[in-house]
């Protein structure tokens, strides 16, 4: 059970801090709910009984975003080249509320996009993966949310430019067309 001051995840929403816990009837029936105050000024109820089950949990530690950074700046992780389940199976991922599976969500996705560009609802999933892990790191770390997702989008840079596609300059100083550091099959 958390208690009024706690900070916790909600999955798909976000980290933000209980602010009470209330007592509703909905259809005649009365039940606890901890109202949680998310980034932006939304309110989330969430009935206490069920707070476990649907994913609410405390946040990490600060070893464990540090530990998140560090996911960040590794390599992608194999994605299906098939947008719908790529799609799917990140949404799956979202769903859990997993710090770790988030950024490896907001990883994989910003690479996509580099590379390619995505889709707009995976445009949409990166937003929210994004606002997700950052909402957690700004209230592990006691930081500004503009600070930590400039650190978030300087370390997926950063990892981008070793990991990603790169361009290799001849010696004239000419650019050779952008070749890939890493093989792909074509099997679904």
């Amino acid at each position: 059970m958390f208690k009024i001051g706690d900070e916790v995840v909600y999955p798909m929403h976000g980290a933000g801090k209980i602010v009470a816990i209330e007592d509703k009837a909905i259809l005649n029936e009365i039940q606890s709910y901890y109202i949680i105050k998310m980034p932006g000024e939304v309110k989330v109820m969430v009935p206490t009984a069920k707070a476990e089950e649907i994913g609410v949990r405390p946040i990490v530690d600060l070893e464990t975003a540090g530990k998140v950074m560090k996911i960040l700046e590794q390599d992608s992780t194999e994605m299906s080249m098939n947008w719908n389940k790529r799609y799917r199976d990140n949404m799956d991922k979202l769903k859990t509320g997993n710090i770790y599976e988030v950024a490896d969500i907001v990883r994989n996705l910003s690479f996509k996009q580099k590379d390619k560009g995505l889709s707009t609802g995976e445009k949409k999933m990166l937003l929210n993966a994004k606002q997700i892990l950052v909402s957690e790191l700004v209230l592990v770390e006691s930081r500004e949310k503009e600070e930590v997702e400039a650190d978030v989008e300087n370390t997926i840079n950063t990892s981008y430019e070793v990991h990603g596609i790169s361009s290799i300059e001849e010696p004239t100083g000419t650019e050779t067309p952008k070749i890939m550091k890493k093989f792909i099959t074509t099997n679904s």
